[in-house]
């Protein structure tokens, strides 16, 4: 499912019209990475957590000359599915 098939979807079930439900979801995605932006966390209660969590620099290796290379720390976005959601899937 791709943004423009979750705005059809939202559309439908909300009974509101594609361009409505286009900007509840950008508004949605917006807030959610402004706040894991801030080092919050974004909870929906069973569906799941977003939260951000640095990882370390370290060693790797370039798989086309097997030269050893440094990967630099970075902060990455975890999601954790919540108990409704994984018990869906």
């Amino acid at each position: 499912m791709n943004k423009s098939d979750l705005v059809d979807k939202i559309a439908k079930d909300a009974k509101i019209t594609k361009t409505e439900a286009n900007k509840v979801l950008d508004s949605l995605m917006t807030t959610v990475k402004k706040s894991l932006k801030k080092g919050d966390r974004v909870t929906l209660v069973g569906f799941g957590t977003w939260s951000v969590s640095k990882r370390k620099s370290r060693m790797g290796r370039n798989p086309q000359t097997g030269k050893a290379i440094k990967i630099p720390a970075k902060k990455v976005v975890k999601f954790k599915a919540g108990k409704t959601l994984a018990e869906k899937i």
